[in-house]
């Protein structure tokens, strides 16, 4: 039976140096995502009505392609650095903990993936 408390077991071990970039990368994601996301409102809202072939002639234009790609990659890995960070404080057991963020970081990934494929794919004229 161990008589040291959590904190007297930790201290001396260092830092895991990963904290700080997380949290840096957190907070630059989501300040990447405010104005991204009031294009990305905006966009669908004034695209609202419009026939289908508008919207694909929209999407052709290369500078729309590229930030619609770069708002799915930000978003993305936003969201994985968010599950993340809850999947780590609230999850018990060490399996438990990897099973579960491997999973997610896939779920991201591969969503991540497929969203941008879409966009390219409709940007290039396979749709």
């Amino acid at each position: 039976m161990l008589l040291r408390s959590p904190l007297g077991q930790a201290r001396g071990l260092g830092s895991a140096k990963e904290g700080v970039q997380h949290w840096w990368m957190q907070r630059i994601t989501a300040v990447a995502l405010l104005p991204l996301s009031l294009w990305f409102v905006f966009s669908v809202a004034t695209h609202q009505l419009v026939p289908h072939d508008a919207i694909v002639a929209w999407l052709h234009n290369p500078l729309v392609a590229a930030v619609l790609v770069f708002y799915f990659a930000v978003l993305f890995y936003h969201s994985a650095l968010g599950v993340q960070v809850v999947v780590e404080d609230y999850v018990g057991g060490q399996f438990k903990k990897l099973a579960t963020l491997m999973l997610f970081k896939l779920a991201h990934g591969l969503v991540a993936v497929i969203a941008i494929i879409a966009v390219l794919k409709v940007a290039f004229g396979g749709m």
